[in-house]
C-alpha cells in the first residue's frame, strides 16, 4: 500500500472537487481502486502504487480546473480520467484558455475539452473552418459563440446562420404555414443558440435591422456575403453542388464555419454528401481548417458519449464483417476458377 498527499490552497477547491454527495471522489476511487480522504487542506490518496500515481494526476488536473473557477462535474471527471489514461493530463491547461463570449444570463462560454479548444482556435485563426463530429460535441453552439464574439467586437456586421432543409422522414408540405414557417423547425437549434447569447429582445432587434439572418441554404444562392460571420449547420445534408455554392458566397471580411456529422446523412437515394466531398477537396488549403471532434468532446449527458462510442464500435465491426465476407467470396471465386481450369 502507498499513500500520497496533495496540498490544496483553498478549502473551496476541495468542496468543488468532491461534488454533491462526494460523487466526483467516489467516481475517482472506483476508477482507480484507491481511497481519497480529506484532512483540512490536504488530500490523502492510498492504494496500490501505480493506481495512486494515476489518481493523483487526475486529482491535480481537476484541482487545476477548480482553481480557474470551473465547476467540477462527473463529466469533467470522466474526461480527465480519459486524458490521464492517454497520458495527456499535462495538456489540461490548454482547455478553456479564455471566455469566448458571455450569454445574456451572464454565463461564460468556454471550450470544455481539448478538441473543442482546438476547434475554437481554428475558427479564430482561419477564414473557413470545417467542424466534423457527432451530436453533443458543441460544434454549432461554439460556432455561434464565436460569431457573437466577433459581432460584439465589430469584426463583422452581420451573423448569417443557414441549414439545408432536408426532410428526414417528415414532409415539408404537411407542415402548416408559409415557406418560412415550414423551414423554421429545421432552424430551431440555431434560434436557440442565438437566444441564449443575445436574449429574445436583442435577437429580434438585430433581426429587424438585418444584423442577424437565419435562413435555409437555398436562400444563399446568387449572393455575395461581405463582412459577415456565416455558419452552415448540418452540412452533411448538402449536395456537392450546394456546398460549392455556399463556399463561393464568402466575400471580403467574412468568416465561415461549416459543421456536420457524417454519420447522420439524410440525403435521399444515397446521394453524395457535400460535406464528405468538401473534407477531401479542401484539406491542405491555406486559411481553411478541417477539425474533427469525437465522443471525448461530447458535453451532453455522459451517457451520450458512451452511446456514440458504442455505435462507432458497431460500425467498425460491421465494416470488418463486410470485408471478411468480400475476401471469402473472392477466395471462393478464385478457387472455383482454378478447379475449372484444372478440368
Amino acid at each position: 500500500m502507498t499513500e500520497q498527499t496533495v496540498n490544496v490552497e483553498r478549502i473551496e477547491q476541495i468542496i468543488n472537487l468532491f461534488g454533491a454527495f462526494d460523487e466526483n471522489i467516489k467516481l475517482l476511487e472506483k476508477e482507480y481502486g484507491v481511497r481519497i480522504v480529506n484532512r483540512d487542506t490536504e488530500l490523502r490518496i492510498s492504494g496500490e502504487a501505480e493506481a495512486v500515481m494515476y489518481a493523483r494526476q487526475a486529482v491535480e488536473a481537476l484541482l487545476g480546473l477548480a482553481a480557474r473557477g470551473e465547476q467540477i462535474s462527473t463529466q469533467n471527471v470522466h474526461y480527465i480520467i480519459s486524458l490521464v489514461r492517454d497520458g495527456q493530463q499535462d495538456k489540461i491547461e490548454q482547455m478553456g484558455k479564455g471566455v469566448i463570449c458571455v450569454t445574456v444570463r451572464g454565463k461564460p462560454v468556454k471550450a470544455k475539452t481539448l478538441g473543442q479548444q482546438a476547434y475554437v482556435d481554428a475558427i479564430r485563426g482561419n477564414t473557413v473552418t470545417v467542424g466534423v463530429g457527432p451530436a453533443g460535441t458543441g460544434k454549432t453552439y461554439l460556432a455561434v459563440a464565436c460569431a457573437v464574439a466577433a459581432f460584439r467586437q465589430k469584426e463583422v456586421n452581420k451573423i448569417i446562420l443557414t441549414r439545408p432543409a432536408v426532410e428526414a422522414g417528415e414532409k415539408l408540405g404537411f407542415l402548416p404555414g408559409d415557406l418560412q414557417n415550414k423551414v423554421d423547425p429545421y432552424l430551431r437549434p440555431l434560434y436557440d443558440a442565438l437566444f441564449d447569447m443575445f436574449g429574445p429582445e436583442a435577437y429580434h432587434r438585430y433581426l429587424e435591422r438585418g444584423n442577424i439572418e437565419v435562413a435555409p441554404l437555398a436562400y444563399m444562392r446568387g449572393r455575395t456575403l461581405d463582412d459577415a460571420f456565416i455558419i452552415l449547420d448540418e452540412a452533411q445534408n448538402t449536395t456537392p453542388e450546394q456546398m460549392k455554392m455556399f463556399l463561393t458566397r464568402i466575400g471580403f471580411g467574412s468568416r465561415a464555419v461549416i459543421t456536420g456529422d457524417i454519420t447522420q446523412i439524410d440525403l435521399p437515394g444515397g446521394k453524395t454528401s457535400g460535406l464528405k466531398e468538401a473534407i477531401t477537396v479542401l484539406r491542405g488549403i491555406d486559411d481553411i481548417a478541417v477539425m474533427n471532434l469525437d465522443y471525448r468532446d461530447v458535453v451532453r449527458h455522459e451517457l451520450v458519449a458512451r452511446i456514440i462510442k458504442a455505435y462507432e464500435k458497431h460500425d467498425q465491426d460491421k465494416l470488418r464483417r463486410q470485408e471478411r465476407k468480400k475476401t471469402f467470396r473472392m477466395q471462393k471465386k478464385g478457387g472455383a476458377g482454378r478447379d475449372g481450369a484444372g478440368k
